[in-house]
């Protein structure tokens, strides 16, 4: 698809200036460049800026319509065993249940769990390395046969294979007891696994651990855990028609262009009092300029960005300086890190002086300004841990200049230490479909340009940005990827949930998919053990911060942004509000005036 020009670093600080100005809500003669076409998001109640952060907007249980999502990018995959983007662990809610859920609940409540699949939280034993789940009695496929214990079992067991399914997350493979070399049931077939995963009937289901983790029922959360009856599994292929346990099935998947869902009549209301289960269907288009998302989400004919990640910059001086149009936004601040992975398998960025001159080089202010500023972009990361992650220290070991612009003397050095006095060149990564990740890069290009390292702009498609691209070491060293635009949202309110899947070397894997691009550090694998043994919290979460500066100190990671975002309301939107489990409105209890 032919994409629009998006705004420059440089033009957009300029319109974000006057912007900001009216961040404060405006006044009646602030000028409107909309002419207000975009009528409130929710008629019921009063339009106002941040109304769904704390509380639900506009609260109903009225049932029927179709909601409209849409995507800038392709899915990463529909299959509960290969997804890896938060908005599809928020929207996979409507089609899969897992054992346990994060609660569908505004602001800080969201991130309690309750039970979903299973009639309680996770039954530890032998100090924690043994947890216990009971499934709900009654519940059924979209074909009406019942789900089993064993069905959840085999799910979890098929996505071990990071080669079928190379863009899940490995907790599963770094903490079950499984068998030496078992890899899943395609490639192990007939190999008993129930010293790692045992169902002694058909609504029990029993995990075994390597060693103790008193947090599994965050685990028991992941999608992994959303039955799949081993009869109708297709491998690559299920991705195409998932068979449901929620109460939406697939209607219609055309792969790259989207898909619809209609309701599922074996869904059972009774077994599953956390979901409102209100539209008749919903419609969900993928491969859709960014751009122009916003403007059909402001001209009412769409409901909702499905990614989360806010309004572009293209969008955001017209809404802000609007006072109808931002109305009919929210702001929260999320425990997300924007960032660029600095590769150290690409020279001569083996080198950590050669690092550290990215480091110290790059423009932070420009950086903040790609994403939309601190209003709607984020506050300036100067390390990985988000503020509101426990084990968050401040620290800054790559100050970039009084006025965040980059601090030109220390890059120098650096480069001189290195043995690239005159800089070198390297390529960037980012998700092609993302306008911000782009500008992003393109402010990198600028200020690193300054110190003579020489950036060429690689865009790659969402999809399979980490399966097949940078998240494929060999494909990134071939390519010479040293630099990867990158962002990651914790998977669950902890230094773990945080850090793991990003800085821990085991989780990178050859086959590609690997969410840890470029951290290679024994000595951060062994603090990460460490922390997961420790079961005193108060000596646990400082080790994460101790993390933090291992990583930093290596220079592994050049910190961007600590996430806020800008989302838009779509009009006629039933029970809107914010998870903060998911950083962006809750896909899950949605319904229609």
């Amino acid at each position: 698809m032919k994409r629009k020009t998006t705004l420059g670093v440089t033009a957009l600080g300029a319109v974000l200036a006057l912007a900001l100005s009216a961040c404060g809500g405006g006044t009646a003669s602030t000028p409107s460049q909309s002419g207000s076409a975009a009528a409130p998001a929710s008629s019921g109640a009063k339009a106002e800026f941040n109304a769904a952060l704390e509380k639900v907007l506009n609260p109903s249980d009225k049932k029927g319509g179709i909601i409209k999502f849409a995507n800038a990018g392709d899915w990463d995959s529909l299959d509960p065993a290969d997804t890896y983007y938060g908005y599809s662990w928020n929207f996979i809610r409507l089609y899969g249940r897992a054992l346990v859920m994060f609660k569908p609940a505004p602001g800080k409540e969201s991130s309690q769990l309750v039970p979903d699949l299973a009639d309680s939280l996770g039954v530890p034993s032998d100090d924690a390395k043994t947890w216990t789940y009971k499934l709900k009695p009654g519940v059924k496929y979209e074909d009406g046969t019942p789900i089993t214990s064993k069905d959840v079992k085999y799910g979890v067991l098929r996505s071990l294979d990071k080669e079928i399914f190379p863009d899940g997350y490995t907790y599963f493979n770094d903490t079950l007891a499984l068998p030496k070399d078992y890899k899943g049931p395609y490639k192990s077939k007939g190999v008993n696994t129930d010293k790692a995963i045992e169902t002694p009937d058909d609504q029990t289901i029993v995990f075994h651990l390597k060693q103790s983790y008193s947090g599994f029922d965050y685990f028991a959360q992941l999608p992994a855990t959303i039955p799949v009856p081993e009869a109708k599994d297709t491998g690559a292929k299920y991705k195409e028609h998932v068979i449901s346990s929620g109460p939406y099935k697939f209607d219609k998947n055309d792969i790259g262009k989207g898909f619809n869902l209609v309701r599922n009549d074996q869904w059972d209301p009774a077994s599953d009092p956390e979901r409102k289960a209100l539209p008749d269907g919903y419609e969900v288009s993928t491969n859709v300029n960014a751009d122009d998302i916003d403007n059909r989400i402001l001209a009412g004919d769409l409901q909702v960005d499905i990614a989360g990640t806010g309004a572009q910059p293209a969008t955001l001086g017209r809404v802000l300086t609007d006072p109808a149009l931002k109305a009919n936004t929210d702001n929260p601040t999320i425990t997300r890190l924007w960032y660029t992975s600095i590769n150290g398998n690409v020279k001569p960025l083996d080198n950590l002086d050669c690092r550290k001159a990215v480091e110290f080089a790059s423009d932070k202010a420009a950086y903040q300004t790609a994403y939309g500023g601190e209003f709607s972009g984020g506050q300036i990361a100067t390390s990985l841990l988000p503020p509101g992650i426990p084990g968050h220290q401040d620290i800054n070991p790559y100050p970039s200049g009084p006025d965040n612009h980059g601090d030109v003397a220390k890059a120098k050095e650096a480069l001189t230490a290195c043995g690239q006095p005159n800089g070198f060149e390297t390529n960037i990564s980012y998700r092609a479909e993302r306008p911000k990740e782009k500008a992003a890069a393109e402010a990198l290009q600028q200020s690193l340009a300054k110190v003579g390292i020489k950036l060429t702009l690689k865009p790659f498609p969402q999809a399979d940005y980490f399966a097949l691209y940078a998240g494929k070491p060999g494909y990134a060293k071939d390519n010479k990827l040293g630099l990867a635009v990158n962002g990651w949202g914790a998977d669950w309110p902890d230094g773990y949930g945080f850090l793991q899947q990003v800085v821990d070397s085991r989780v990178i894997r050859e086959t590609g998919g690997s969410s840890n691009i470029s951290v290679r550090d024994p000595e951060v694998d062994k603090l990460i053990d460490q922390a997961s043994l420790e079961t005193d919290v108060a000596k646990r979460e400082p080790i994460w911060g101790q993390i933090d500066q291992k990583v930093m100190d290596g220079a592994y990671i050049l910190p961007g942004l600590w996430a806020k975002s800008l989302l838009l309301r779509g009009k006629g939107l039933t029970n809107v509000y914010v998870s903060d489990a998911f950083g962006m409105y809750d896909y899950l209890n949605m319904g229609l005036e």
